[in-house]
């Protein structure tokens, strides 16, 4: 199953990179939504083997999911991959400067089913297909305002 969306932002492309791989923010972000999350790697060098183990609990049943970071690459993106609960995914977060103050970020979700549970959770998610879409979108489009207020904040 795969998910895509994109999303002009008014920001430069080093201010837009700085806030997607602001994972700091990212993991309070997700304690404030009654995520359990360990972190292992070093922050200031997210490129060797940044990781995280999350507990969360999704329609009703506990999911554990370990997160790492499969690629980063200053400035036009990184991967984040994923795998537990009968599920593996990838997200891909892609970046395009449009002009020196618009940028333009592309996010790719794909998640695959590993085992019998998995399979049903994602035909459940491909049954909501069109209302996991628009959140999808909706929070990206939240994420890119907040990300152009924050900039406006600081210049």
């Amino acid at each position: 199953m795969k998910i895509k969306s994109k999303e002009d932002i008014e920001a430069p492309i080093a201010e837009v990179f700085g806030a997607i791989s602001d994972f700091e923010l990212m993991e309070r972000s997700a304690l404030r939504r009654g995520v359990e999350l360990q972190r292992t790697g070093d922050l200031s060098r997210p490129e060797n083997g940044l990781a995280w183990d999350l507990n969360f609990s999704f329609r009703g049943k506990p999911r554990e999911i370990r997160l790492t970071l499969a690629s980063y690459t200053p400035e036009t993106g990184l991967a984040l991959t994923g795998s537990g609960s009968g599920i593996d995914g990838r997200m891909e977060i892609e970046l395009l400067a449009l002009s020196p103050q618009r940028t333009r970020m592309a996010v790719q979700l794909e998640l695959s089913p590993t085992n019998l549970t998995g399979r049903l959770l994602v035909q459940s998610l491909k049954l909501a297909r069109s209302k996991l879409t628009s959140r999808f979108k909706l929070r990206l489009a939240e994420f890119a305002k907040f990300t152009e207020e924050r900039l406006k904040r600081t210049a």
